[in-house]
């Protein structure tokens, strides 16, 4: 079993974020970067996958080399090859087409992505990937069992959750609850080590059209000062909460 796992390379939340060029770019400057959260937990049931299937796992990347130091991190936890396609991740059907073309050339079994990037929350790859492919697809997954050829997943719906049965090949976009966080790995030093020397294939982007342009961004408005309130005066309490805050 082939397994393919797409990997985003992107800003730790704890980063100060900036824009350049009139908001029309992202500053990267001083910004540490992460495997991106659904995705690790995509990455992780790959692994306890390989380890139930003696499957193969291949991390596929939409990105140039600044995204090979998170590539070498989320290759530790226990992958076994990686794909890097070198072009810029600027529109979410330009990274599908490109993750398609891999994922057909490759004859993946299973293509596992997270429901959305914790930096711009597009949610949009893993779904087009699959209509690309003509794959059936199971978004915002949060159980997955393979046995033989037949595939059961879970996935969250309004109010619920959602049984679905499918066969190979498929595509799953996967969040939290995909693993429990217990079985997040943490890697070891051989394989740290080994991730240092692994030779990661880079493959040039093909031609394909972009969807959006980004116009610009804009920051969130900056937080109001705290106003404190003595305990014996809730009349102003109250007062401002209906008058200011306009949350009563």
């Amino acid at each position: 079993m082939k397994i393919l796992v797409c990997i985003s390379s992107v800003p730790d939340t704890t980063s100060k974020i900036n824009f350049t060029d009139e908001n029309r770019k992202f500053d990267s400057n001083g910004v540490q970067f992460i495997i991106n959260p659904n995705d690790e937990y995509g990455l992780t049931k790959a692994i306890i996958l390989k380890e139930k299937l003696k499957a193969s796992i291949t991390l596929v990347n939409v990105g140039t080399a600044e995204t090979e130091p998170t590539l070498r991190k989320a290759f530790a936890l226990g992958a076994d090859d990686i794909i890097r396609v070198n072009a810029v991740a600027s529109d979410g059907f330009f990274v599908a087409s490109q993750i398609a073309k891999i994922a057909k050339e490759g004859n993946y079994n299973l293509i596992i992505t997270g429901k959305e990037s914790i930096d711009y929350n597009g949610g949009m790859v893993g779904g087009m990937i699959a209509a690309l492919l003509d794959y059936p697809f199971v978004n915002k997954c949060t159980d997955l069992e393979i046995d033989g050829n037949s595939v059961s997943a879970e996935r969250e719906i309004d109010g619920g959750k959602e049984k679905i049965a499918v066969k190979l090949p498929v595509v799953i976009a996967g969040q939290k609850g995909l693993v429990h966080d217990k079985d997040l790995r943490i890697p070891n030093m051989r394989n740290l080590m080994a991730a240092r020397t692994k030779q990661i294939t880079v493959v040039e982007a093909e031609n394909s059209e972009n969807k959006t342009k980004t116009i610009g961004f804009e920051k969130l408005p900056a937080k109001q000062p705290v106003k404190m309130i003595s305990p014996d005066n809730l009349d102003e309490l109250i007062n401002l909460l209906h008058n200011e805050a306009k949350v009563i």
